[in-house]
């Protein structure tokens, strides 16, 4: 079954570092675009951070720019959110989202309008909390 899971995700104090991942079994990743997506309470799902398959390119939502990378690595299936200097706004359950790359024409349209419609593979998400 081609599925894709997130880890990584837990409790943090502000200021803190986690690192989320993306595994995809049942299909590559290379001809997907990805992205991360999350839902704080309250609110709409909005992306956060998008990459290409195919030339790397990325988009970052203003909020996390210059603290979140996202980064892939194709030999292992998995693309992973870098989250540094993590703030309390940042909660919320984070999810991996993939998209035919020839389906998507670019990353910054997939981030901004993809986050509340469809992708061809969805994750459960994974909760992400920053508290002190």
């Amino acid at each position: 079954q081609a599925q894709v899971v997130e880890s990584g995700g837990g409790l943090v104090q502000p200021g803190g570092s986690l690192r989320l991942s993306c595994a995809a079994s049942g299909f590559a990743l290379d001809s997907y675009a990805i992205g991360w997506f999350r839902q704080a309470p309250g609110k709409e799902r909005e992306g956060v951070s998008c990459i290409s398959m195919n030339d790397g390119s990325t988009y970052d939502v203003d909020s996390v720019k210059g603290r979140f990378t996202i980064s892939r690595d194709n030999a292992k299936n998995t693309v992973y959110l870098q989250m540094n200097d993590l703030k309390p706004d940042d909660t919320g359950v984070y999810y991996c989202g993939a998209e035919p790359q020839v389906l998507v024409t670019t990353v910054r349209a997939m981030c901004i309008m993809r986050a509340r419609g469809y992708l061809e593979h969805w994750g459960q998400g994974t909760q992400v909390t920053v508290s002190a």
